[in-house]
């Protein structure tokens, strides 16, 4: 149990970690997408050309971003799911006269995590259009 909660701590860690990297990324680059230079001479098409390049790194920064970020929180609900729904199994296994007592605070609990998740769900749609 020591390890485990070892473990969950350093995936925490590195969730948070990830996705401070991931929204810093994400901003950089906003900022560095340069402006459409300025072409006298040249035709539209050159002007139209940076533009698109400048576009698709942001696009695929953004993308990078919002995958890392809906990934790590997938993979931290599924596993405080599994944590859970065990503990509740134990729990019934052991006392049986409370299973419905443990089956609400189990339903309660796992909707909880699953509302994180669908956050970081909107986090990550926010990234791509937003940014």
């Amino acid at each position: 149990m020591k390890k485990l909660k070892s473990l969950s701590i350093l995936l925490a860690a590195v969730i948070v970690l990830l996705t401070g990297f991931t929204f810093a990324g994400a901003i950089k680059a906003k900022a560095a997408a340069p402006e459409a230079p300025v072409t006298v001479m040249a035709g539209e098409d050159a002007a139209a050309s940076a533009v698109a390049a400048a576009g698709d790194s942001a696009t695929g920064s953004k993308a990078i971003a919002a995958a890392i970020a809906i990934g790590l929180a997938a993979l931290s609900g599924a596993m405080a799911m599994g944590i859970a729904i065990a503990k509740s199994n134990e729990g019934v296994a052991r006392q049986p006269e409370a299973a419905g007592k443990i089956q609400t605070q189990l339903m309660l609990g796992l909707v909880f995590i699953e509302t994180v998740v669908i956050y970081a769900l909107i986090v990550a749609i926010l990234i791509v259009f937003v940014l």
